[in-house]
């Protein structure tokens, strides 16, 4: 095989081109790159492995033409392009929500749950940018001793909103020190110097959506239909990196010397945790890096058999784009690309 026909759907968003940069940085056996995007973008020149690509509309036909189809756009374009490719040939590696909680749609974290892979019928979703963190700090553990409950909170970088409310943060932080007031549209309130108790939108319960996706996503990739998770998901006023506080209970207890030594050796995982010298994760650091740090790792006071942890990943590169490109490599490494009967 002389490399893959792939097409990127959501090329101009911030995934999109992180997608692009990832796939060039990595090397991926690429025989071509199609770059698609929305009818205002249409036309643009996107450069590309040093080559200059013009953003085309992700029809029926082209998606027909190529082995691999990476979308990073919406849950609507996904429900509407995804089955076209597939039916088409191409494998499909969804962002969106649309298809997480299909039984029928593996929904992967490689260092995960790879093997769910051999059982895809041409779509495979990636988790929110939240719950890959979680679950992989918390599969390593629930090897070797069973994870009973989980309580998480968030602290969720506006770049998961989009380069929208990248921007309304940035004007915001001006108008704030300037003393000018502040008028919000992509939040429902000022995001600038201020946090906001709301990701996405409440249900009748009281959670919002984003956090039963944590909920309903983890015990789906570790397969674990009855594993209690609680969830509190919270937007912060940082560009990059999602970071999470964990309180988690395990089957027996365990010394934060023995869950540090076993997340040390986790996959795509790095420790970062001296709190003694002031080191410790944070999104500015965190920022561009391809790893899940992890730290602050202790026993839970009010628990015998506790741990709390604090986690940053990038939400733009492994909690996006890096997982999906992984998902590839891991379907090339399997033998699972292309498709039979794919361009």
């Amino acid at each position: 095989m002389n490399g893959l026909k792939v097409a990127v759907v959501g090329a101009t968003g911030a995934v999109g081109q992180v997608c692009l940069g990832i796939l060039e940085a990595r090397a991926f056996p690429a025989a071509s790159i199609r770059v698609c995007a929305s009818e205002r973008s249409w036309g643009k020149k996107l450069r590309v492995n040093g080559q200059e690509l013009t953003v085309e509309e992700a029809t029926p036909e082209l998606l027909g033409e190529v082995d691999l189809v990476f979308i990073a756009a919406g849950s609507d374009t996904s429900r509407e392009l995804a089955p076209i490719a597939a039916e088409r040939g191409a494998m499909v590696i969804d962002k969106s929500s649309a298809f997480r909680m299909d039984p029928a749609v593996p929904l992967v974290v490689p260092e995960v749950n790879a093997g769910d892979l051999d059982g895809h019928r041409g779509i495979v979703s990636t988790p929110n940018c939240s719950t890959t963190p979680l679950v992989m700090a918390l599969k390593p553990l629930d090897e070797v001793n069973r994870v009973t409950r989980v309580t998480v909170a968030t602290y969720q970088a506006v770049s998961g909103t989009g380069a929208a409310a990248q921007e309304e943060l940035r004007v915001q932080s001006g108008q704030v020190l300037g003393g000018d007031s502040v008028q919000p549209d992509v939040y429902p309130h000022q995001i600038a110097f201020n946090v906001l108790p709301h990701v996405e939108d409440f249900l009748d319960s009281g959670y919002t959506t984003e956090e039963m996706k944590m909920v309903f996503e983890t015990r789906k990739i570790m397969h674990r239909p009855d594993l209690p998770v609680s969830a509190t998901c919270v937007r912060v006023p940082v560009m990059v990196s999602h970071s999470e506080a964990v309180h988690l209970e395990l089957e027996h207890p365990m010394s934060a010397e023995e869950v540090s030594e076993v997340l040390g050796k986790a996959p795509g995982v790095k420790l970062l945790d001296a709190p003694s010298s002031k080191a410790y994760p944070m999104p500015i650091d965190v920022a561009g890096q391809d790893p899940v740090y992890i730290g602050r790792v202790r026993r839970d006071q009010s628990h015998p058999k506790g741990i709390v942890m604090w986690l940053v990943l990038d939400n733009l590169r492994k909690g996006a784009a890096l997982n999906a490109v992984q998902i590839a490599e891991e379907m090339l490494s399997r033998e699972l690309l292309p498709r039979e009967g794919s361009a």
